[in-house]
């Protein structure tokens, strides 16, 4: 009979933190925000159906020392896999010690009425309007970038 060995892990009770990042080269980091799921387990339902399955916080309440690693972790993530235009960047604060855990960089956040992405650019004073308009400029932006180098290829 053959064995099988789970994976395991650790069960770390901490708070959810996540950090937008939008830019190109000139990036703009946005105070974080924290979700506080209402259900035991914040899973699909909680998430996406119950518009009461968490309390989204923004800004999170976080000492400073704490703010500025997150946004410090934000930034050396986003910056280390050469990101463009915008991610959210996830974390894990545990509960017990206050250590810091990357959880997450997820290049294309949620943008409905419960994503903490426009909520944290909003509260950081980047209207919805004006965010789509700050994308389409990135984009534009890179496009340019892309097409403006010039290859020279020889055959010998």
């Amino acid at each position: 009979m053959a064995l099988f060995h789970q994976a395991r892990r650790q069960f770390i009770p901490a708070r959810e933190i996540e950090c937008a990042v939008l830019g190109n080269e000139n990036l703009s980091i946005f105070a974080p925000g924290e979700i506080i799921p209402t259900h035991e387990f914040y899973d699909y339902d909680a998430k996406y159906r119950d518009p009461e399955g968490a309390l989204l916080k923004i800004p999170s309440v976080l000492t400073a020392d704490q703010e500025t690693q997150v946004k410090d972790l934000a930034l050396q993530a986003y910056k280390t896999l050469e990101l463009c235009g915008m991610a959210r960047v996830d974390f894990f604060i545990d509960k017990r010690t206050g250590k810091l855990y990357l959880n997450e960089v997820n290049t294309i956040p949620g943008f409905t009425a419960i994503s903490m992405y426009p909520r944290m650019c909003q509260a950081g004073g980047l209207s919805y309007p004006d965010l789509i308009d700050s994308l389409i400029g990135l984009a534009m932006q890179r496009y340019a970038s892309r097409n403006s180098l010039k290859y020279n290829y020889s055959g010998e």
